[in-house]
């Protein structure tokens, strides 16, 4: 079986426009949640969000290019280049049969079909645009990627929900693994700050109304966590096995050593209430892996900052770990970055490979008062230095999506 590596990173965050600013963020503790000003939220109960300060895709894109574009088919595009330019990978020397585009996308591009509604309504079915149609597409970020580098690898888009962006990179491991592929861009993207989505998580009560205080709003396993918080970006990796990364003689940050997902089929938008699919789906990724439970040094939860999630996920790392589940330090980075929906499960990936990297585990902020029923090592408020071998990051999504990618860091001969 092929080994998977992980060359390299690309970020475009609520914490900053590339990986280096993001991960300085999280490791500082700092919160990217703000109010809302892309659009006239007076009306809603939570009036923040994770927005992108600072992005112009003039910057990065010709005007051409950018018009067809959504904004979360810009932030793949714009990750994916840090990303290729970190791993030092030439998109001319990929061979397009044996690598693969995976990017996962749930809301998709919200922001053009929501105008395009507006169009519709106050001008007429004859004034809609004649991109209208691309961008239905659900795969339009790993589109957007293929054409800005010119791949003429098969290209998907993938949408699990929440865990959509973690599925990518589990999937196109697993081609890898197969030795089907050698090389592989994959990760998350997602940009759903309009009044469309926001104002229907809003209907749900799903979301925190801290809106006095942003940065402290998304406040996982604490007592007084009312709601997570919504947040756009992209995450990318790129992947190479062995034989790749030998024959560029390039350095990986981790290894990929296993990936499971799973389906609770219990509720449209709740988690199965004790756990046990999480649970069966980290012990599966564990055996797959080869891997004792005891060796893990790390694990990134989803941790959303909702009442059901962060104690569902806490009974689930309790039935797989037992009473060695005290003993692991856990974070939830959505403390800082707010949930970025389907880029979610590939931000925290990206941010847990970082932690292998340097030695960092990251806090979760604004866990002042924790629940009772959340009762394990959560980093509360500081980043901790600490030896991370082994981590794990968790994903889950609405329909039931339960993910989990389980990471390595590069063997010594390395």
């Amino acid at each position: 079986m092929s080994r998977v590596f992980v060359t390299g990173i690309g970020i475009i965050s609520p914490l900053g426009l590339d990986t280096r600013t993001t991960w300085t963020g999280i490791k500082n503790g700092k919160s990217g949640i703000s109010p809302i000003s892309c659009f006239d939220a007076s009306e809603l109960h939570s009036r923040i969000a994770g927005e992108i300060r600072g992005f112009d895709p003039s910057v990065y894109l010709d005007p051409k290019t950018s018009i067809r574009m959504d904004r979360f088919a810009q932030f793949a595009i714009i990750a994916t280049r840090e990303a290729m330019s970190n791993a030092r990978l030439d998109p001319q020397t990929i061979d397009p049969f044996r690598s693969f585009v995976s990017i996962g996308t749930s809301i998709g591009a919200v922001h053009a079909v929501s105008k395009q509604h507006e169009t519709l309504q106050h001008k007429g079915i004859q004034r809609l645009s004649p991109l209208l149609t691309s961008h239905l597409l659900n795969d339009l970020s790993s589109v957007a990627v293929s054409m800005d580098l010119g791949l003429h690898c098969e290209g998907i888009g993938i949408n699990a929900a929440c865990a959509g962006g973690a599925t990518a990179i589990g999937l196109a491991a697993q081609l890898m693994w197969g030795d089907i592929i050698e090389c592989a861009i994959a990760g998350g993207s997602e940009a759903p700050i309009c009044p469309f989505v926001v104002g229907g998580f809003d209907a749900m009560g799903a979301l925190s109304r801290s809106n006095s205080m942003p940065e402290r709003a998304s406040r996982p396993f604490d007592t007084y966590r009312d709601g997570f918080v919504v947040s756009e970006g992209a995450a990318i990796l790129i992947l190479e096995n062995e034989h790749h990364v030998r024959k560029r003689k390039v350095d990986p940050i981790a290894e990929v050593v296993a990936y499971t997902g799973s389906s609770d089929a219990y509720h449209i938008s709740a988690p199965e209430p004790h756990g046990f699919h999480m649970s069966k789906t980290i012990e599966r990724a564990l055996e797959r892996g080869g891997i004792n439970p005891r060796e893990i040094d790390y694990i990134n939860a989803h941790g959303t900052g909702t009442r059901l999630n962060d104690v569902i996920e806490t009974r689930a790392i309790k039935q797989v770990f037992g009473s060695a589940a005290k003993e692991i330090p856990i974070s939830s980075t959505k403390s800082m970055t707010g949930h970025l929906i389907g880029a979610s499960g590939a931000l925290e990936a990206a941010i847990t490979i970082l932690s292998i990297r340097d030695d960092i585990i990251p806090p979760t902020i604004n866990l002042d008062n924790p629940d009772p029923e959340c009762d394990l090592d959560y980093v509360p408020n500081h980043a901790r230095e600490s030896t991370i071998r082994k981590a794990i990051s968790l994903s889950s999504g609405f329909g039931g999506h339960n993910t989990v990618l389980v990471f390595n860091t590069p063997s010594q001969e390395w």
